[in-house]
């Protein structure tokens, strides 16, 4: 019950405390309860935190009604929607999440890229030897996250959805 109010409330630091104590994940003994949660209220620190200690990011069906992907899209959480994207979530196809192509494949990439999309079914995976990241210390505080989704897309054949 204290785990669900910290996360209820976006107290990151409890949310650490509680689960440093012996907390389960899955909240009142429903199986992904804590994680849905944390999508559903819009809490992508505490989203991220529940991932690195071992929650969910995709069920069987990420349509499914208590899926993280669809808690964040009921709560109209783009920035969590974007956030289990980028964590290895899978779109359903059709699903509407509120963001736009640009920024699923800029997720995609972020996904890919941080070793996230990993099996030969992943679309992402068609990327692993064709594009090359280039380091380019020179130029911090560039973003060239557009850069990376236009090489993503091209290398997708231009379909990101």
């Amino acid at each position: 019950m204290d785990l669900l109010k910290a996360i209820r409330t976006g107290n990151l630091s409890e949310v650490k405390a509680l689960l440093d104590g012996g907390a389960s994940l899955d909240g009142e003994g429903e199986s992904g309860l804590a994680m849905g949660m944390a999508c559903f209220m819009g809490h992508p620190e505490v989203v991220r935190e529940l991932v690195a200690r071992g929650a969910a990011v995709n069920l069987d069906d990420n349509a499914a009604a208590t899926s993280p992907l669809a808690m964040a899209v009921r709560g109209q959480r783009k920035e969590v929607v974007r956030l289990l994207i980028e964590l290895g979530a899978d779109l359903p196809d059709g699903m509407k999440t509120g963001l736009t192509d640009q920024e699923i494949t800029v997720a995609r990439w972020i996904a890919f890229r941080d070793g996230y999309v990993k099996t030969e079914s992943d679309s992402a995976s068609t990327l692993a030897g064709t594009v090359e990241e280039i380091d380019m210390p020179g130029l911090s505080h560039t973003d060239t996250q557009v850069l990376e989704a236009e090489a993503l897309r091209a290398v997708l054949g231009g379909d990101t959805k």
